[in-house]
């Protein structure tokens, strides 16, 4: 059984069930892809970091010399987020929020205007701006990263901050304590969340509900929150070298992520990301996350569930060997993900320093953990195909560890107070595709890691991904 579990396991990869196609740009077109939005007619649009934008022909043939590129607009300062909304096409630039349209139907640009630009810049590498999203009420949010480096120019407001922008454009700090927030994006129940990467004042890269006044542990910009536009209560500064889980309890207005990211297990820089709305064209993960890594040119999936009023969940690894450093996804009409990257300005792992795929799901389904579940004395594990009784019944085939993260001024943070757990006991769904862990020594607050290493599907088949990290922001109440 166990050379057969292995010969299985060397005969299946990612590729077996979610695809690259690659879309690939002429000759000349350096695509360093900043931002992917799909026009009412269905075409994909993509931005560059270089500042222009392009419409891309024929995206979803299955030839990709018949794939082209008809350029939208140019000009544009450091773009990296596109969003169409009501006729017009609004892209975040370094310096503003703009949005333009072509009133011809060329497919080229002829108006753009300034939607905001109440912020400055001192000059400083990294200081980008990430969106917009547009909320429920039609304001658009966008998020602001930490100047890095000397600012020649001084320090200057609303740096590491979401931002919301009313259609007039008037500007209202929201959120502050962001770092490198690379990724913003809205649920399909009209939450805000944002990414962002491992660094100072961040221990690993984590994805976090974006809740008016909240604070995101990065005191860089809370200068700003002295002036009248932040209508909240003031953070105060962070102690450094304090765990997470209590800088929750001793700051009110401090949040934990909904998930952390451990870095390298699962890359070490989160992107852009997308809800799969795709009613199950893109695969069994209908409802879920799908999220980049700058660094590992990798997609990974999340699952979010609400307890306690609280979001937070799991992420397992998904798709690896992109590209490039994946900055942006984005679902396309016929279901597949599109994934844009590129490396500049970051190392990262792929076979190019750009480029746009398109991953697509082959029809097959992968034995996987498809939810982890907190309960109020352990996990429920749902699995997108039957299990073998005899491997998920034995206890021994799990692994649970926990651990947590220290806020510090230093750049991330080692894997904090670990501890091994115990599977105490387990019982089966009566629908053989579940199970149920009775753990003792959870803890609220702390990244719960499980590793399934010897459980096998009805099939005989090993996980093709046999490990899932699970943040217990809140225990269940029972």
């Amino acid at each position: 059984m166990v050379t057969l579990c292995l010969l299985l396991a060397l005969a299946q990869s990612e590729s077996d069930f979610w695809r690259s196609a690659p879309l690939p740009a002429p000759e000349g077109l350096v695509l360093e892809v900043g931002g992917i939005a799909f026009l009412p007619d269905g075409r994909p649009l993509v931005c560059t970091r270089r500042g222009e934008v392009w419409i891309i022909e024929n995206a979803f043939t299955e030839d990709p010399e018949s794939v082209a590129y008809d350029l939208f607009a140019e000009g544009l300062q450091e773009p990296l987020g596109l969003l169409v909304h009501e006729g017009w096409i609004y892209v975040a630039q370094r310096g503003e929020l703009s949005r333009m349209r072509d009133t011809d139907g060329d497919d080229r640009m002829d108006e753009l205007e300034t939607v905001c630009d109440d912020w400055q810049l001192s000059g400083s590498y990294h200081e980008y701006n990430f969106g917009p999203v547009v909320d429920a009420e039609g304001h658009f949010w966008i998020t602001t990263n930490k100047p890095f480096g000397d600012e020649p120019f001084g320090r200057v407001d609303w740096r590491g901050f979401a931002l919301r922008i009313a259609p007039d454009g008037t500007m209202q700090p929201m959120c502050c304590g962001l770092r490198s927030p690379a990724g913003i994006g809205k649920s399909p129940t009209g939450e805000l969340f944002y990414s962002d990467n491992q660094g100072e004042w961040c221990g690993a890269g984590k994805l976090s509900l974006l809740e008016p006044g909240s604070f995101h542990g990065h005191p860089h910009g809370l200068f700003s929150t002295q002036r009248p536009e932040w209508r909240f209560e003031r953070p105060p500064e962070p102690v450094d070298g304090r765990m997470m889980p209590d800088v929750a309890r001793e700051v009110a207005s401090f949040r934990l992520p909904a998930v952390w990211f451990p870095y390298d297990k699962m890359g070490r820089s989160p992107s852009g990301f997308a809800w799969d709305t795709t009613a199950g064209a893109f695969g069994p993960f209908t409802g879920q996350i799908f999220i980049g890594d700058q660094y590992a040119a990798s997609v990974m999936r999340v699952d979010l569930e609400q307890v306690n009023g609280h979001w937070q969940g799991a992420c397992f690894p998904f798709r690896s060997g992109c590209a490039s450093g994946v900055t942006r996804v984005a679902f396309a009409p016929d279901g597949s993900l599109f994934v844009g990257s590129t490396d500049r300005g970051w190392p990262a792992l792929g076979r190019a320093s750009y480029g746009l795929e398109r991953l697509v799901w082959t029809g097959n389904v992968p034995f996987e953990i498809e939810r982890m579940l907190a309960r109020p004395d352990g996990f429920e594990l749902r699995f997108t195909a039957p299990v073998d009784a005899a491997s998920a019944a034995d206890p021994a085939a799990y692994t649970l560890s926990s651990y947590t993260y220290e806020l510090h001024a230093a750049y991330g943070s080692d894997e904090m107070d670990m501890a091994q757990l115990a599977v105490k006991e387990l019982s089966m769904g009566a629908d053989a595709r579940s199970v149920v862990l009775v753990v003792e020594g959870l803890r609220e607050g702390y990244v719960h890691e499980l590793r399934l290493d010897g459980v096998l599907s009805a099939a005989g088949e090993p996980l093709l991904h046999p490990r899932a990290y699970y943040t217990l922001v809140e225990l269940p109440r029972p």
